[in-house]
């Protein structure tokens, strides 16, 4: 149960850095601090949701798409999130495609970055409290 609570939330984390991420560095796209937390859970759950649709459909009718699978995924959840919540304002097609890079991009690295940083505080905490050997 804890490690799935782990998991859930390095996903919140990296879906709220990824959109935090695009809204400073992307013209067009705008975070607004009243609907973050709602578009963040939105973005988060069709991503998880949407993913492995996404492979289902490439893999069987497109094969040649399925280095494409996290990309066409992230801006479907994009999407989403921008229709269904306030918090999310993505304007013109350049900041549609930069931003669905750039929250991809940085989603994918934060997946792989939080873990660590979290385990390693939790794996240090654990060798502190245990006795010095003899």
């Amino acid at each position: 149960m804890v490690r799935l609570l782990l998991r859930a939330l390095i996903f919140l984390g990296s879906a709220a850095l990824g959109l935090l991420v695009a809204s400073a560095l992307v013209d067009g796209v705008t975070v607004t601090a009243s609907g973050f937390v709602v578009t963040v859970v939105v973005f988060a759950l069709a991503q998880s949701l949407l993913a492995p649709l996404v492979l289902r459909i490439t893999s069987r009718y497109a094969p040649a798409f399925l280095g494409g699978i996290g990309l066409v995924s992230t801006f479907v959840a994009l999407l989403l999130a921008r229709l269904l919540t306030g918090g999310l304002r993505i304007s013109g097609v350049a900041a549609w495609v930069l931003a669905t890079v750039v929250v991809w991009v940085v989603t994918a690295l934060a997946t792989l970055l939080l873990p660590r940083l979290l385990l390693r505080d939790e794996r240090a905490g654990r060798a502190t409290a245990r006795p010095a050997p003899h």
